[in-house]
C-alpha cells in the first residue's frame, strides 16, 4: 500500500521523516540491512529518484550507512537512534500542547485531559 503523502512539504522530506519514525520505533534496527530504493520506491508509490534523495539526506544524518558490497545497513549508533527518537516525540508533543491551549485548555486542563482519555489502539484503549 503506497504511503501517504501531502502536497504541502517536499515528498522527499516526507519520506525522510517517515523513515526516521520507521528506525525510531524499531521497524529497522541498528545494523539491519535496508531495503534498497527500488524497494522502497515501489512501497511508497514514488520516483526511484525522489527515494534516492531521501536515502541520502538519511545518509547525511548518520541515520543510514552505505557500503559498496553490503547495501545501506541501519547505523549502529543507538545513542543517535535515540536521541531522533526524543527529538521526534518532543516535536509531536509540542504540537499537541499547542494545539489543545488553541482549544482552550490551560495546562491543568491538558493534564485532566491525557489521564482520562481513552484513545484506541489494537488492545482496545490504555489499561
Amino acid at each position: 500500500m503506497p504511503w501517504t503523502m501531502s502536497s504541502e512539504r517536499p515528498i522527499y522530506l516526507q519520506l525522510v521523516d517517515r523513515i526516521k519514525r520507521q528506525i525510531a520505533a524499531g521497524k529497522y534496527s541498528p545494523g539491519d540491512r535496508f531495503p534498497s530504493v527500488r524497494e522502497l520506491a515501489l512501497e511508497a508509490a514514488v520516483n526511484p529518484n525522489t527515494m534516492q534523495r531521501a536515502l541520502s539526506t538519511l545518509e547525511a544524518d548518520g541515520l543510514l550507512i552505505t557500503s559498496r558490497t553490503a547495501g545501506r545497513t541501519v547505523t549502529t549508533q543507538e545513542e543517535l537512534i535515540r536521541s531522533m527518537k526524543e527529538q521526534i516525540a518532543t516535536e509531536e508533543y509540542e504540537r499537541f500542547y499547542q494545539a489543545m491551549l488553541e482549544l482552550g485548555y490551560d495546562e491543568e486542563g491538558i493534564e485532566t485531559f491525557i489521564k482520562e482519555v481513552k484513545v484506541p489502539h489494537e488492545k482496545g484503549g490504555r489499561e
